[in-house]
């Protein structure tokens, strides 16, 4: 696993629970080029226990290579990644990994059109400074609680100004619903949508553009798997190792990733949630199970892709390219 070391370089409040971090490498290497929609994976060490891996979108502007920039919500069910950053101060050391973009901006695109629900702000602060700079158009809507829950407010200004960024606060979802319909009603020729935010927003960004846009210019982006697809019961299932020549059997509450340890076969993993692609292995025979946050709908249709580490198998044999 890729690893490099960061100091908190400057720490502050950019809205209520949402902390703001400037983080430089420690050892004072400049940064590479930053592309908008990316995340770079925190690797937080706990004494005793195996590193959480969480993943946190770049809010960098074109050109600014001096520190990456991040916003942190504090989430009250936190398994220990957020409390953990919120816990942090200038001058703290963590360590981050890699840097990966499955949320880029389609070249293409005549028209951009971002959504964002509460934190699904930072990947699209990258997306709006980008598509600025470049005088591309775009509009960006932020959906919000209250008006005390508008993170980066400096960073949006100028463009709000300009007519280009539209905040919604206070909504409730029947108003937000509504609002969405209206902007997603009949996409103009060469438009993009992008969608960042709390699943019951995205889902209904889905369920809206499934009807009048075409897949492919509709682009989400998630850091959980989908907890309907999660949730859902789980039956025993065979999994056969073509290369290897064995099989394993995966029992309900058993990831294939922990049932193909215990044959002898270790897959990388990192996220372990199903949304960094570091585990994706290709599928040789039968029908996956897609629980995962990271493959695209056409990618989960051609059943030729498995992210093991959540997915499982609607057939009672999957044969794995391993």
């Amino acid at each position: 696993m890729e690893r490099r070391p960061f100091v908190v370089r400057r720490k502050w409040e950019t809205a209520e629970g949402i902390c703001g971090l400037e983080l430089v490498p420690e050892d004072g290497s400049p940064l590479g080029d930053i592309e908008p929609g990316a995340h770079v994976e925190f690797i937080l060490e706990r004494p005793g226990l195996p590193p959480l891996v969480r993943q946190y979108s770049l809010c960098n502007a074109p050109g600014e290579r001096d520190a990456y920039v991040f916003g942190i919500k504090k989430e009250p069910s936190s398994r220990g990644g957020s409390l953990h950053l919120h816990s942090l101060n200038e001058g703290s050391r963590l360590v981050l990994g890699a840097t990966r973009n499955h949320f880029p901006l389609a070249a293409d695109a005549q028209s951009h059109l971002l959504l964002a629900g509460g934190i699904g702000i930072t990947p699209m602060l990258s997306m709006m400074q980008a598509l600025g700079a470049q005088g591309r158009r775009y509009e960006l809507h932020y959906f919000v609680r209250g008006s005390e829950h508008v993170a980066f407010k400096d960073r949006l200004e100028a463009a709000r100004q300009q007519g280009l960024v539209h905040i919604h606060a206070g909504l409730d979802p029947a108003q937000t619903r509504k609002v969405l319909q209206e902007l997603l009603d009949q996409p103009a020729a060469g438009a993009h949508a992008y969608c960042c935010g709390p699943g019951v927003f995205m889902d209904t960004v889905e369920e809206i553009t499934a009807a009048q846009w075409p897949a492919q210019q509709v682009h989400f982006e998630r850091f959980q798997a989908d907890t309907r697809l999660t949730a859902q019961p789980e039956q025993a299932f065979t999994v056969v190792l073509h290369k290897r020549g064995t099989q394993c059997q995966v029992e309900p509450g058993q990831s294939i990733v922990s049932a193909l340890a215990h044959v002898g076969c270790e897959v990388d993993t990192s996220c372990e949630q199903g949304v960094c692609g570091t585990c994706l292995t290709r599928v040789l025979e039968g029908t996956p199970d897609h629980r995962d946050a990271y493959l695209s709908k056409a990618e989960r249709q051609s059943n030729t892709q498995i992210l093991p580490c959540v997915s499982r198998s609607l057939s009672p044999v999957l044969v794995l390219d391993l």
